[in-house]
């Protein structure tokens, strides 16, 4: 599978003239309707700035430009989804977002229930597969907002960031280049498994998925109801019942490894170590 999710995936409208989100199809926000995620993804590259995706005169960018490349699993990938995360720590810098070639990824389903109302994906180690996904060029406030959305900083938060080195993934941006490796989102919980002991595929759509995991747990449906509009509205309603919904994964013994924590905390020192960073506010508890 070389696309990107669906339900959210690929834009329905080609671009035109007019580059705003909405005009692009672009504009759903997961996190305020969850039944999107993980968002619509854009068809190419881009650089999101404030409302609008406009084109990218680059797909690499050095060192010394104070960006760091972040691969994009779920609705970071989704420019709605990244405008709203930024606006709620008042940043408003664009955001590159490039669409590369991904050798050794497969995306998984994140064993925890977000408190957003959905079920997110996460990254698992899957040698040979290739995706096509997005990576962020991230400064050091939007690093430090998504690492806030993705509970990076919090002692009970849900993912760690790793450093993925190549040649064990591999990241093509598409001008020829294989960089040396990009930072991705590892979900301290594990992954869901597919019945077989082997992570199971995100489907990049939530009805299926949580429709499914319904019907195979009694338990599950006990908490969060019968239906995705249900689990959704209960989720978001009560951090308490998302903390037992992780826990009942663990449980029904339906969650294995991703693959990927090796790498935790073995990658580069912090690579914005000093710089300024956004204050705490509402989008650190709520992933």
């Amino acid at each position: 599978m070389s696309q990107p999710p669906t339900e959210g995936g690929e834009s329905a409208r080609p671009p035109g003239q007019d580059r705003t989100l909405d005009a692009l199809g672009l504009a759903g926000v997961p996190r305020e309707e969850p039944l999107l995620y993980p968002g619509v993804w854009p068809r190419e590259s881009g650089l999101l700035d404030g409302d609008r995706l406009l084109p990218l005169d680059r797909a690499v960018y050095a060192e010394g430009d104070g960006r760091v490349p972040v691969l994009a699993i779920g609705s970071n990938a989704s420019p709605a989804q990244l405008r709203h995360k930024m606006a709620e720590f008042g940043i408003a810098s664009p955001v590159p977002m490039v669409r590369s070639r991904v050798t050794g990824l497969d995306i998984g389903v994140s064993a925890h229930v977000s408190r957003m109302g959905y079920m997110s994906a996460s990254p698992v180690g899957a040698p040979g597969v290739v995706r096509e996904l997005f990576v962020l060029w991230l400064d050091a406030e939007q690093l430090a907002v998504i690492d806030a959305s993705e509970g990076v900083p919090m002692a009970g938060g849900n993912f760690d960031r790793v450093w993925l080195p190549a040649p064990d993934v591999r990241v093509e941006p598409g001008d020829g280049s294989v960089l040396r490796g990009a930072y991705a989102y590892v979900n301290r919980h594990g992954v869901l498994h597919d019945g077989t002991g082997a992570p199971r595929r995100h489907p990049g759509a939530q009805r299926p998925l949580i429709t499914d995991l319904l019907h195979g747990s009694a338990r599950l449906r006990e908490l969060f109801g019968v239906t995705p509009e249900e689990f959704c509205a209960r989720a978001r309603a009560d951090r308490r019942l998302c903390d037992r919904g992780t826990r009942l994964f663990a449980e029904e013994e339906r969650v294995t490894a991703s693959g990927l924590e090796r790498y935790v905390g073995s990658g580069p020192d912090d690579p914005f170590a000093g710089s300024r960073t956004p204050s705490a506010g509402p989008t650190a508890p709520m992933r």
